[in-house]
């Protein structure tokens, strides 16, 4: 059977003007796996308010980041795809979960290449229902629908595969070399609390009580919140990072349910105000920089920190397309390929 390997991100609007914007953030809001409520709550919450009033400030976010070549997530995604697709055999095709690039043109575009086996790669280290989990259920919806022939294989989560960990801590060290820094903060993408506990393949272990996720159990296999914290004492264990001078949070809540905490916002706005002048901060949740970290981290975020105080606000780079993540998914893909 001829294999193939279909990445996939998280996706992005056409352009950064409302219209684009709005039409993007429909499709994402209404899927049940990240606005986990029933559908007809969901469609009053998301088209009867969300998209009246978000998209106009989304658009404003999207135009501070905008690269002359378009989306820096689908810039850099479609660099990493590249730079992938020079180190191994088999066609090496990008999708998208949301927006223009679909996940079924992915397909396509490997099935026209006489793909048989698909390794179907989401780029998340952490599994999450809003992120791997959708993916891997529509590409079977997909699969079932307009590709039975197909077999297709998922990536699972690789936040505590070794090399990945150090390829990233080799990036945090890069980065931060020659800098003075007081603090490192791990910020991850927030989901709601709701979320883990549905995750949590034993029906019980999730009790979100500070000590369930550092207790080994296998709901931890499919625990976003076990999963960035494992991240962060891996990375920090490598680096020689000394307590007191890293933490975790989680960034990008919607809404008024209860969200993993601490929030991103409220740490630099804390990290501040209790006298950190030098702070850096890293986003483990996101392989490409986006409006999350390009947007939300690098211009709020720094501004909060200024406002409190602080000095010097270091924003570390994803892997984005850095030659030792190309290196190390393209020796992933290679080893699957050759087994």
């Amino acid at each position: 059977m001829k294999k193939g390997v279909l990445l996939v991100n998280l996706g992005s609007p056409d352009s950064p003007e409302p219209q684009d914007v709005k039409k993007y953030l429909g499709e994402f809001l209404m899927d049940e796996r990240v606005i986990d409520i029933p559908y007809l709550a969901r469609t009053a919450l998301v088209k009867g308010i969300i998209l009246k009033t978000r998209p106009k400030a989304s658009a404003a976010a999207y135009k501070k980041i905008w690269w002359d070549e378009g989306s820096p997530l689908i810039v850099i995604s479609e660099r990493l795809q590249k730079g992938i697709q020079k180190q191994v055999d088999v066609p090496v095709a990008l999708a998208m979960r949301y927006g223009s690039m679909t996940i079924k043109k992915g397909l396509q575009k490997l099935v026209d290449q006489g793909v048989e086996e698909v390794l179907l790669f989401p780029l998340y280290p952490q599994f999450a229902m809003a992120t791997t989990e959708t993916i891997t259920v529509l590409a079977e919806e997909l699969r079932q629908a307009s590709f039975p022939h197909l077999k297709i294989e998922s990536v699972p989560a690789f936040y505590n595969k070794p090399d990945y960990i150090e390829v990233l801590s080799n990036s945090v060290k890069k980065h931060l070399e020659g800098k003075q820094i007081d603090h490192l903060l791990f910020s991850y993408h927030g989901v709601p609390e709701r979320h883990i506990r549905k995750s949590d393949v034993t029906k019980s272990h999730c009790k979100m009580d500070g000590s369930c996720c550092a207790t080994p159990s296998k709901a931890h296999e499919f625990c976003y919140r076990h999963q960035c914290l494992e991240v962060t004492r891996l990375v920090a264990e490598k680096l020689n990072l000394q307590a007191g001078t890293f933490s975790t949070s989680f960034q990008s809540r919607l809404g008024f349910d209860p969200w993993l905490l601490p929030y991103t916002d409220r740490t630099i706005e804390r990290l501040g105000k209790n006298g950190i002048k030098n702070m850096a901060i890293v986003t483990p949740a996101f392989v490409s920089d986006c409006l999350e970290t390009l947007e939300e981290i690098a211009m709020e975020g720094q501004e909060i920190f200024h406002e409190m105080g602080g000095k010097e606000f270091t924003t570390i780079p994803c892997l984005n397309d850095d030659k030792p993540f190309v290196d190390l998914l393209s020796h992933w893909i290679n080893t699957w390929v050759t087994s």
